[in-house]
């Protein structure tokens, strides 16, 4: 079985893409296999040490040192009843760390479970579709968005000899904010695409190319029936990053990644890494 794995993140916060984390052969799902299990552990830091004001311009204020993680099970399947078709079930739980105008502060974040499915059209190429519930509440406040929300999205991925081209597009939806004694908020609607573009250069070493971008719509204040100023974003971020298949049952996969542009966002200045290991 090859090592991939369907991938979440929390939705988006400052300088964070939703899905940024993922690398090649993210979406190079089997079917009609025995059924497995993965272990992921992510990793990513952000410097951002400058950020973007509503006109897009780029200004050293603003920023901000994060680091963040997710441990994740996940147990894959297929059912004779439904040939054809894979299946996966996820359980993530984050953790993240932030330090920022003097202050720092850490914890668990968010847990995220949900399903997912895909078919191949043919031998070369799969097709399919994840949706995930996100809980509202991490072991402080501060790594708390208060809202539940539902993480959905097309996934897709095609095999050449020696290259490989995988993504997803899709959205962020929360549910209304409510917390005591403090105005009720409808986050934005954030929306995303995170594109793989690799070069299989041996069977254990693939460099690749990877290009995130994210629109998050305003959030509106339903106390006051208005949208908060600024509160739209925007981002798109380019980097290198190296696959490392060390063997059939461990991966490990590194990545930089910076901002091209953005608007009411910290940029992007940041390195992800990736841990996989898969049995069954």
């Amino acid at each position: 079985m090859p090592t991939v794995i369907v991938c979440h993140v929390v939705p988006a916060r400052a300088a964070d893409i939703t899905l940024g984390i993922i690398g090649p052969h993210e979406y190079d799902l089997p079917v009609d296999f025995k059924p497995f299990n993965v272990l992921v552990q992510y990793g990513d830091g952000n410097a951002a040490g400058h950020s973007y004001g509503s006109g897009g311009q780029r200004t050293p204020t603003g920023g901000s040192h994060t680091w963040s993680g997710m441990t994740k099970y996940v147990h894959f399947r297929s059912f004779e009843a439904i040939p054809h078709v894979g299946f996966a079930f996820e359980l993530i739980q984050t953790e993240s760390y932030k330090l920022a105008d003097g202050t720092n502060y850490g914890g668990l974040g968010p847990t995220i479970v949900g399903p997912a499915a895909w078919f191949k059209p043919n031998k070369h190429s799969t097709f399919g579709i994840q949706t995930f519930m996100q809980t509202p509440y991490g072991t402080r406040d501060a790594t708390s968005t208060n809202y539940w929300s539902n993480i959905s999205s097309l996934i897709f991925d095609y095999e050449w000899k020696h290259f490989s081209f995988d993504g997803d597009a899709g959205t962020v939806v929360g549910s209304t904010k409510h917390q005591k004694d403090q105005h009720s908020y409808s986050p934005g609607v954030v929306f995303y695409t995170n594109l793989r573009f690799s070069w299989k250069a041996t069977k254990k070493f693939e460099p690749f190319l990877a290009f995130d971008w994210q629109n998050v719509t305003g959030t509106r204040d339903n106390t006051l029936r208005q949208y908060l100023d600024n509160s739209n974003s925007r981002e798109i971020a380019l980097g290198p990053g190296l696959m490392y298949n060390i063997n059939q049952h461990f991966s490990l996969t590194a990545r930089y990644s910076h901002s091209l542009e953005g608007r009411n966002t910290p940029e992007t200045n940041a390195y992800y890494v990736k841990f996989v290991y898969l049995w069954q």
